[in-house]
């Protein structure tokens, strides 16, 4: 079967060599095998890669593979190091990341990060500009918004989060954080936050987004799968498991089962929207 990592641009190749592998089972490649698969990084990935690393192990039991998070930067590094052999980025890494470390990019899904309130809060819908204000402590009562006279409390994620770098760059278009933000450690604990704050606002990606936050829209369009893959919702990011150089053995194996027909049922089940 053709493998996916050696051209991500390829995925009509993907299409045709991954409907004959479904056919054989997704699961069959790791048949025989044993070892074992260190990944880490960003955080937004941690569910796809959950359900996957559980039905490879489910299958094999030889097979051990660890998860961890800790950004996307961390994600980089460690692989990059050789500490782990996926390193998980909510972010395209850089020019200068790649040739450092000698990665290979491996983007299997497209991601919406949203802003999010509390669901008692009545301000469902701000501009660009309001978000800004919001978030470099300029505006700092929701009552100017519309909603009660409470302090907004800031939620965002430290700068090695891919989530916060690309809200930092589409949604605030790179502008302040308040030094007053509180930082949340991860998608989880963001989402967790925000849902026990009523005065909160934070972002989450798209997939995370359940009945404890509510999604604000912005500029007129409010974030969820639909908008994210028609592209009227611009906040929106790939997600990376990268390796240092071509992955071989098990971790290509890991990788191909994510591009696989089983691997993008996990992915649309946990809200992203499969590289196609």
């Amino acid at each position: 079967m053709k493998t996916k990592w050696t051209c991500i641009g390829a995925m009509a190749l993907w299409l045709v060599a991954g409907a004959a592998g479904a056919l054989a089972g997704d699961l069959d490649p790791f048949k025989g095998e044993a070892g074992a698969v260190k990944i880490s990084g960003g955080t937004a990935h941690i569910p796809v890669m959950k359900a996957a690393a559980d039905a490879v192990m489910q299958a094999n039991a030889k097979i051990q593979i660890s998860i961890a998070g800790g950004g996307s930067g961390v994600g980089i590094k460690q692989v990059g190091e050789g500490l782990v052999d996926i390193g998980n980025s909510g972010r395209k890494p850089t020019d200068e990341e790649i040739r450092k470390y000698g990665l290979v990019l491996h983007q299997w899904a497209i991601d919406g990060v949203a802003v999010v309130v509390h669901p008692q809060n009545p301000v469902k819908a701000l501009t660009a500009e309001q978000l800004k204000a919001i978030y470099a402590g300029r505006l700092a009562n929701w009552k100017d918004l519309g909603g009660p006279d409470k302090a907004i409390n800031i939620y965002t994620r430290d700068e090695a989060s891919g989530t916060r770098e690309v809200f930092w760059e589409k949604a605030l278009a790179k502008g302040e954080i308040s030094a007053k933000a509180l930082f949340a450690a991860s998608n989880g604990a963001m989402k967790t936050a925000v849902a026990q704050d009523p005065y909160a606002i934070g972002y989450v990606s798209v997939g995370h987004i359940d009945a404890g936050v509510a999604p604000v829209a912005l500029d007129g369009v409010t974030p969820s799968i639909e908008t994210v893959k028609a592209g009227t919702y611009k906040v929106a990011r790939g997600l990376y498991s990268n390796t240092k150089g071509a992955p071989q053995g098990l971790t290509r194996k890991f990788i191909d089962f994510i591009f696989s027909a089983q691997g993008r049922e996990m992915i649309v089940k946990q809200g992203f929207i499969p590289v196609q």
